[in-house]
C-alpha cells in the first residue's frame, strides 16, 4: 500500500498552541483519559509525530488496559487520525514494516491488541523480531541488519519511527521503558464520550493533521526544534529521552503548552514508575489462578498454604519466580495489591490463604484472552 506524502504548506499566521489546543479537544471529546496530564501527553505525541525529522528520538505511544472495552481502540482512532502518514500494521509482516520506514519521514506506526503478539513468553519470543524494531527504532541512527536476496547480501534497513500500540495487560518492559504510557479505565456512569463516525468524523481530524504537518514542517519551525535544548525538564536518563523531544514541541507552540508538557511528563513518568509494580502484581495473581485452575490437589481446598502456592509458582518455567527469588513475604506483598492478605488456618497451625479471598480480584482482573464476565 502507497502511503502519501504530505507536503508542507505556508505556515504563515499558524499558532501553534492553537493548533494543539484543537487536537486535544479532539482527544476530549471521542476519548475518557485517566487524567488531563495523560491528554496532554497524548496530544503532544501526536504532535511530535509531525516533527519527527527534527527531534532526537521517536518515543513510543503506549495505551494499555486491565480489561478490554476501555476506550483503547478508540483512542487509537483518534491517534491514527491526527499523526503524520499512519500505518496500521496489525496484520504486517516484520519484513513489510522493515521496508515501509525507508524514508527521511517515516509513517507513524500503529499496532492494535498488541497482547495478542507479546502476551505470554511463547507467544513473545516468536515475535522478537518486531520487539527488536520497536526497541531500536527509538534512536536515530539504530538500523536493523538483514541478509537479503539470493545472494544473501548483508542490508541495512531503517528502524527509527514513531509508533503507538495499544493492548491489554502491558508490552515488554524494554517497550515501556521507551514510551509515553497511559494506561486507561473503564468508563464509569456518568462518563460520556461523543460516538466516532469513521466517514463523518475522520476528515476534520485529518484536517487538523495537515494542519500540524504544515506548522511542524515549515523550515523555520524545523530549525528552531533542531536547536531546541529543553529546559527545566525534571528528567533524566531515558524517561529524559523519551519526552524531551515532546517537550519540544510544546515549547516551539507557546502559551500554555510549555507547562502542560512538563505537567505531563512529571505525571505519567511518576505514574508509570508506580505501575511497574501493579503490573508485576497483576501478572502474579494470573498465574495463581492458572495454578489453582489446573490443580488436582491441596490447591482445589477451601484453605491454600502459602508455602504450596508458592512451590507451584514456581513450576511454571516461563513466569521466572523462582529465578526473580519470590518468597512467600513478596507474595504476601504482592497480593495484598488486591487485597489478599494471608491468614491462619483454623487450627491456627499453618498460614495461608483462603481460596474464597481471589474471587473478586479474578473478577476484576481477568487474564488475557478469557471472557470477561
Amino acid at each position: 500500500m502507497k502511503i502519501p506524502e504530505i507536503v508542507p504548506d505556508d505556515p504563515a499566521g499558524v499558532d501553534g498552541a492553537e493548533l494543539l489546543d484543537r487536537a486535544h479537544a479532539a482527544f476530549r471529546r471521542y476519548c475518557v483519559l485517566p487524567s488531563v496530564e495523560a491528554g496532554h501527553a497524548v496530544t503532544l505525541w501526536v504532535a511530535a509525530t509531525h516533527a519527527l525529522p527534527a527531534l532526537p528520538a521517536a518515543p513510543r505511544l503506549v495505551i494499555t488496559s486491565a480489561v478490554k472495552r476501555s476506550g483503547k481502540t478508540r483512542l487509537l482512532d483518534i491517534v491514527e487520525s491526527l499523526s503524520y502518514r499512519p500505518l496500521v500494521a496489525a496484520n504486517a509482516t516484520t519484513a513489510a514494516v522493515f521496508r515501509s520506514l525507508a524514508a527521511e519521514h517515516p509513517p507513524t506506526l500503529l499496532l492494535d491488541e498488541v497482547d495478542t503478539i507479546f502476551g505470554s513468553p511463547r507467544v513473545a519470543e516468536q515475535n522478537e523480531d518486531l520487539r527488536g524494531l520497536l526497541n531500536a527504532g527509538f534512536q536515530r541512527g539504530k538500523p536493523s541488519l538483514r541478509c537479503v536476496g539470493p545472494q544473501q547480501s548483508v542490508t541495512a534497513f531503517p528502524t527509527f519511527a514513531m509508533a503507538a500500540l495499544a493492548g491489554i495487560g502491558g508490552v515488554p518492559d524494554t517497550i515501556a521503558d521507551r514510551a509515553v504510557n497511559v494506561r486507561l479505565n473503564r468508563r464509569k456512569t456518568g462518563e460520556t464520550v461523543a460516538p466516532f463516525r469513521e466517514r463523518r468524523d475522520r476528515p476534520p481530524l485529518e484536517g487538523i493533521a495537515a494542519d500540524l504537518t504544515a506548522w511542524l514542517g515549515a523550515a523555520e519551525v524545523r530549525a528552531a526544534l533542531e536547536a531546541a535544548v529543553p529546559e527545566e525538564t525534571g528528567l533524566e536518563d531515558r524517561a529524559a529521552d523519551c519526552w524531551e523531544p515532546l517537550i519540544m514541541v510544546a515549547d516551539a507552540a507557546g502559551g500554555h503548552w510549555p507547562q502542560h508538557g512538563r505537567n505531563a511528563a512529571k505525571k505519567l513518568t511518576d505514574d508509570q514508575a508506580e505501575d511497574d509494580t501493579e503490573t508485576e502484581a497483576v501478572r502474579l495473581l494470573h498465574d495463581v489462578e492458572y495454578v489453582m485452575e489446573h490443580a488436582e490437589d491441596a490447591l482445589r481446598a477451601d484453605f491454600i498454604p502459602s508455602a504450596l502456592l508458592l512451590e507451584r509458582l514456581h513450576r511454571i518455567e516461563e513466569s521466572g519466580w523462582r529465578e526473580d527469588g519470590l518468597t512467600t513475604r513478596g507474595l504476601a506483598d504482592k497480593l495484598a495489591t488486591f487485597g489478599i492478605r494471608s491468614k491462619r488456618d483454623r487450627a491456627g497451625k499453618v498460614r495461608g490463604y483462603y481460596r474464597a479471598l481471589f474471587a473478586d480480584p479474578f473478577a476484576r482482573y481477568p487474564t488475557p484472552g478469557r471472557e470477561d464476565p
